[in-house]
């Protein structure tokens, strides 16, 4: 893990156009601010994993037989 001390209005830069940037520090957290190309998603942690088991859950799921049936039939 890589670890930054940043002060307020600091930023850091990841990859090409991610910037993370410090906007204001509390006692109990810190805001930060990103800014990002339109194509890359941002998420936090907890929102990030909801997603993911959720693809997981719709991609082990059995396809309903309405979707099922007009492949079969085209299988003959």
């Amino acid at each position: 893990m890589l670890v930054f001390t940043r002060r307020r209005d600091e930023a850091i830069v990841i990859g090409d156009g991610v910037e993370v940037r410090v906007l204001r520090v509390g006692r109990d957290g810190v805001r930060l601010g990103v800014t990002a190309p339109s194509h890359v998603a941002v998420h936090r942690h907890e929102v990030y994993e909801q997603i993911r088991e959720e693809n997981r859950s719709a991609a082990a799921a059995p396809l309903p037989a309405k979707l099922l049936l007009p492949r079969a039939a085209n299988d003959l």
